[in-house]
């Protein structure tokens, strides 16, 4: 999908940062897994709660003052031209499972995988759902 060439208004842009973040987190938890048997290995995550305050703050402000304000967070940098940063952190409730119970660690591991890719699935729906819709406006209009 060509992130990019949707941005066209606000709501666009927060779902094409959701899909940009989930997308990020989906290669740190896959190496999370992967990664399981190699020497001196941490497991990382994203700011999730981090990510999603920020959402929620640039939704919260959009519907007061119909303007989208996106506020770094620790982890979570925006940049100009809509590029963002997401910095891993060392998941060290992850770490703690890892070293107490390997298979535990994987099945939440797969959970988190599985959440994700809903999230992201759900953020990719709705950004269809919405570029349909403006196309079949822009032939009512035309």
């Amino acid at each position: 999908m060509n992130l990019p060439a949707l941005a066209t208004d606000n709501i666009t842009e927060l779902l094409q940062k959701i899909v940009e973040f989930t997308q990020t987190r989906q290669k740190i938890l896959i190496h999370n897994i992967n990664g399981m048997h190699s020497g001196g290995f941490a497991p990382k995550d994203l700011a999730v709660e981090e990510f999603s305050r920020l959402i929620f703050l640039a939704v919260e402000e959009h519907s007061d003052r119909q303007r989208l304000v996106l506020c770094d967070g620790e982890h979570i940098k925006f940049g100009a031209g809509g590029s963002f940063e997401a910095t891993p952190i060392i998941d060290e409730q992850a770490k703690a499972m890892f070293e107490e119970d390997r298979d535990e660690y994987l099945r939440e591991q797969i959970t988190k995988l599985l959440e994700n890719s809903l999230n992201q699935r759900i953020a990719v729906e709705l950004l269809k759902h919405k570029q349909t819709n403006e196309q079949c406006l822009g032939r009512y209009l035309n």
